[in-house]
This record gives structure tokens, sequence and C-alpha cells, in this order.
């Protein structure tokens, strides 16, 4: 590559740099989309446009170019590549994660203040409906966050009584409440 000569072309309107530029993408440009590909986990937007970036800096550095110092341009050009790799990971590593569309989509939405106290109310009205058997296990395993085994040992009965009683008060209060029924499984 011959560096700062950039001599317009008149047929076509394009430069002698310019040229070489577009036969280092020729002669490079795939083993350097080869590396980018794998440094940038398999993302082939960002591989390219690493190789663009790499090309840029070929075109901003003639002089690191010039045939006289070395055989080949590529080894030049795939570390520049790689180091950009790498400055463009560390620096999406430094950002926060970007929230796409999608995520956003599913994203449950909560309710206000208002309709968690709503809420909460209906949900002490449907355990009042319950047995005292199934109201004692249920508060126990879902509200106190007692295991299987405490709430078995504190009432003193076996756990899969405990199981059984919890899954029998959970059926009850999908029954009462309709609407929470997605919450409640």
């Amino acid at each position: 590559m011959t560096a700062g000569i950039t001599l317009t072309d008149t047929a076509n309107g394009t430069t002698t740099a310019e040229h070489e530029l577009a036969a280092l993408q020729r002669e490079h440009g795939r083993p350097l989309f080869a590396l980018l590909l794998r440094l940038s986990d398999g993302d082939r937007q960002r591989a390219e446009d690493l190789v663009q970036e790499t090309l840029v800096r070929a075109w901003q550095h003639p002089e690191a170019l010039r045939a006289d110092d070395f055989d080949s341009v590529r080894p030049w050009l795939l570390t520049v590549a790689r180091r950009l790799a790498i400055d463009a990971r560390r620096a999406r590593q430094a950002r926060p994660a970007e929230v796409g569309d999608a995520v956003l989509e599913n994203a449950r939405v909560c309710g206000d203040h208002a309709e968690r106290a709503a809420a909460a109310l209906d949900v002490r009205e449907a355990v009042k409906t319950l047995t005292p058997e199934h109201r004692e296990v249920l508060v126990l395993v879902y509200f106190q966050g007692a295991s299987v085994a405490e709430a078995a040992a504190a009432l003193g009965i076996p756990p899969g009584t405990v199981k059984s009683r919890a899954y029998y008060a959970l059926r009850a209060m999908r029954r009462v409440l309709p609407g929470y029924a997605a919450d409640l499984r």
C-alpha cells in the first residue's frame, strides 16, 4: 500500500487510497471476519462492524502497512482486529445490560398500593372460609415460610398430612378467588 498518496481518478471519482483499501478488504477481509466472528461470540453484525473499524484504522495509519517493513500486512490487521474486539467486549461489560422490547412486553405489571391492599383483603376473607386444620397448615407453610417438616413438627401431624392439607387448602382458595388462580399455582 502506498502511504499518503491520494490521487483522484477522474474517470470514476475514486482515490488511490480507496483502491488500496478495497484491495485490503478483498485480500484480508475473510480471515479478519472469521477471527472477529469467533471473538464476538458469533454475532455477525458486531464482527462486520469490527472488520470495518479495522480497515478504517488501516486507512488512518498507512505507514503501518508499508510493504518494505514486513512481508504481509495480515499480522498487523489481525492484531488491530483482536484489540478492537477486546475493547468492544470490555466496553459492553462496563455498561449496564440493554433491555429489549421483548423483555418489556413480558414483564409483569405490578399494581399500585391500593390494588395490593384490596388483594390482601380478598385473601384474608378467603382464608377465613377454610377449615381450621387447613388454615393453620396454610398459614405455617405459605405465610410464615415453614417447611413441611417444620409444620408437621409444630402441629404434631405427619408430613404427608401437611402436604395434603396444603393442597386442599390451595384448591379451596382457588375456588373462592377465581381471579387470583394464576397467582396461587
